[in-house]
């Protein structure tokens, strides 16, 4: 959508994206086409793909066509939501559907398209790795975890003990879980408070996790992990109006003057739903839209990660530090 976007519309969008400027574009490129090749490597299963969809004869501009195109393998498919907005409100969901092996369905909900859309941008991800190091069924157990309202409750928990990255300090420890293949980790983010995962949250930016991720070292250590499943939706007009770019949604000053010769275009809304599985053998991932070692003492307590409250996790690019998914576990299944 940015690349369609000029004046305060475009610089808005900037500064709330912290994108840097339109070389953005030929970055975010080299972004799809780097993960597409990894998840053709046969060690995981990684997709990314993009899709216009314009309502049919509507005078879209070449330059803005081409530039999907040719940056982000988004091609224009024609619609008719003048006449058919359920027909095509069906399709869009399909192809994010097969896009995402089946795990995100009904992106766009009934009503959100109408005669007056006139296109629609999708992004759909979908990640599928296996554990370099499985964690054993049979060590799976429950095990008590507090939730985020200080409810304890039992749940299905995965144990390993092996040699992993591993970093902490006196707020928090940090451990990481490659992948088969080596490009791809999860790394989960605990804090030593049961309730200090807002806090954490708070001071994590790019510059916070690359120092964490600096400071891992392999050590051996017996790593607690509960099996989860999440999903989660949001509605993102409101947020993105509220943190600084409301002209975007504004129907009056939009301006989306490079996308096509009408220049009236402006966002109606931004949906977007995630999936995250994971388990003994690996993670399943879908959205549309990581010191120093010691030598072993008798008398030094053993390490433990023990992940029993709630945490941060991140599913990351080992080599570039691209995060793909970004999420917090709060309330864990109970043991059925």
């Amino acid at each position: 959508t940015y690349a369609g976007a000029r004046g305060a519309t475009e610089a808005q969008m900037a500064k709330v994206l912290r994108l840097p400027g339109r070389d953005v574009h030929q970055q975010g490129g080299a972004v799809v086409d780097y993960l597409n090749h990894v998840g053709n490597r046969g060690k995981l299963e990684l997709t990314v793909a993009n899709s216009l969809w314009g309502q049919s004869g509507h005078p879209f501009r070449e330059d803005f066509l081409g530039l999907l195109k040719s940056r982000y393998q988004a091609g224009l498919q024609t619609v008719d939501f003048r006449q058919q907005p359920e027909a095509a409100r069906l399709r869009i969901n399909g192809w994010v559907e097969q896009k995402t092996n089946q795990k995100i369905r009904d992106l766009i909900g009934p009503g959100v398209l109408t005669p007056r859309t006139s296109l629609v941008l999708t992004n759909a991800i979908y990640f599928r790795g296996f554990w370099k190091n499985p964690f054993a069924a049979k060590s799976t157990r429950p095990l008590p975890f507090t939730t985020s309202k200080g409810d304890e409750k039992v749940t299905s928990t995965m144990f390993q003990k092996a040699s992993l990255r591993y970093a902490e300090d006196p707020a928090a420890q940090c451990l990481e879980l490659p992948y088969q293949g080596g490009e791809m980790v999860m790394t989960i983010l605990l804090p030593r408070r049961g309730d200090g995962l807002s806090e954490l949250e708070r001071s994590l930016d790019a510059a916070a996790l690359a120092n964490w991720v600096d400071k891992l070292r392999p050590r051996m250590l017996d790593a607690y992990l509960p099996k989860f499943s999440l999903t989660s939706e949001f509605r993102l007009k409101e947020v993105l109006s509220d943190l600084g770019m409301p002209q975007a949604f504004d129907e009056q000053n939009a301006d989306f003057s490079a996308m096509d010769e009408t220049g009236d275009l402006f966002i109606q809304q931004v949906v977007h739903k995630g999936f995250v599985d994971v388990n003994e053998e690996g993670t399943e991932a879908a959205a549309a839209t990581g010191v120093i070692m010691a030598p072993r003492s008798a008398v030094v307590d053993k390490l433990e990660f023990r992940a029993d409250h709630p945490f941060l996790f991140l599913i990351r690019d080992a080599s570039s530090g691209l995060v793909l998914f970004v999420g917090r576990l709060n309330d864990p299944p109970a043991k059925r």
